[in-house]
């Protein structure tokens, strides 16, 4: 028997509000778990650029929605691409390990593989670490302009390479470094944070189950973008008077998509749900944002979770039935840290 261990601070939001609508969680913060207030909420007003989650100011330098939507089809074209690529056999290729490092580290080589390594090296975990160390490492990459013929072994750029190859003067080079980490690393991010949270929670799978069902499932229990922050704005008070002028307000998918009046055993798993819900009109359901402002990379991380679910089904592999604790971190991105996976043991005696 598995058990999934939250941070003390998640476990108290669960023991301590789920079920409820709007609370009090600081002094100058209100949370937002209720569907009904959070629909409105987030329907009142867009998200401003420091509210958005991967296109805040770049080192003070503004990003237009214009631009980000444009930075975001870029990827979202590499990753096209890199789908379209023969794809690899189960057998093939080797995912056993710690997730969602391996898995991060497959899409990198997957999708960027060809960049040069200046570039490949911002999809390094260990950049988020601090700040600093991620613009040293921007910097130090800026320093000489890249070739637009500038791929491994004469394969050609990513596109969002492209953009680096574009830029011509230092600061903009520096700029154009910045994005490319903005763009791809969350994707790689999310999509095998995701996956590795599919795998701890649906292990062991069953061979009928459809990896979307698994997906959707494992976006309710262990949501990647667990919370949404709003500042304080004049248009929220008059939705609901528990909020005041001065309240930020953080809404919480975490708790909504456990609530029990939306839903049924909401700390099972069970992916069979999603035979007869539509995960894109389903209430308190919120894994890609609300209505009015879907996440722009969901196009990606779908296909990419589902290719990587494919793989890891094909080739045998299953979470180390040693391993029996998952801890979930207090983290921008949730998921459980550090699920290993093996060879399964019918699997390994058959070969």
């Amino acid at each position: 028997m598995r058990a999934t261990v939250f941070h003390p601070r998640l476990a108290t939001l669960f023991r301590e509000h789920l079920g409820q609508d709007v609370f009090r969680l600081e002094p100058d913060t209100i949370g937002i778990a209720g569907h009904e207030v959070a629909d409105r909420i987030l329907a009142a007003r867009r998200a401003t650029e420091t509210e958005r989650p991967t296109f805040k100011p770049l080192h003070g330098r503004s990003i237009a929605r214009s631009e980000a939507s444009s930075v975001t089809r870029t990827i979202g074209s590499d990753v096209r691409e890199a789908l379209k690529r023969e794809r690899p056999r189960p057998e093939d290729v080797d995912l056993s390990g710690l997730w969602p490092l391996t898995g991060h580290m497959f899409l990198r080589d997957m999708i960027l593989g060809n960049d040069p390594y200046r570039l490949r090296v911002l999809m390094s975990r260990n950049l988020e670490l601090t700040t600093k160390l991620t613009w040293s490492v921007i910097s130090a990459g800026a320093a000489l302009p890249l070739s637009k013929r500038g791929g491994r072994r004469g394969a050609p750029l990513t596109s969002l390479a492209g953009l680096v190859a574009d830029a011509t003067t230092y600061q903009d080079r520096r700029y154009a470094l910045g994005m490319y980490r903005r763009a791809a690393a969350p994707v790689c991010f999310t999509v095998s944070t995701l996956v590795s949270n599919a795998l701890w929670l649906g292990s062991p799978i069953d061979p009928e189950t459809p990896n979307q069902h698994l997906l959707y499932e494992s976006l309710r229990m262990l949501p990647p973008s667990w919370n949404l922050l709003r500042n304080a704005s004049p248009e929220y008070p008059a939705i609901d008077d528990r909020i005041g002028a001065g309240d930020d307000v953080l809404l919480l998918p975490l708790l909504s998509h456990r609530d029990p009046e939306l839903w049924d055993a909401p700390h099972e798993f069970r992916p069979e749900r999603w035979e007869t819900l539509d995960p894109d009109n389903t209430p308190g359901y919120l894994p890609f944002g609300h209505s009015s402002e879907r996440c722009w990379g969901r196009h990606m991380v779908m296909p990419l979770a589902e290719l990587l679910l494919d793989l890891i089904r094909g080739s045998g592999l299953e979470v180390d039935p040693a391993q029996t604790t998952g801890k979930v971190p207090l983290a921008g991105l949730l998921g459980v840290a550090d699920v290993r996976l093996v060879k399964a043991r019918r699997a390994a005696a058959a070969a």
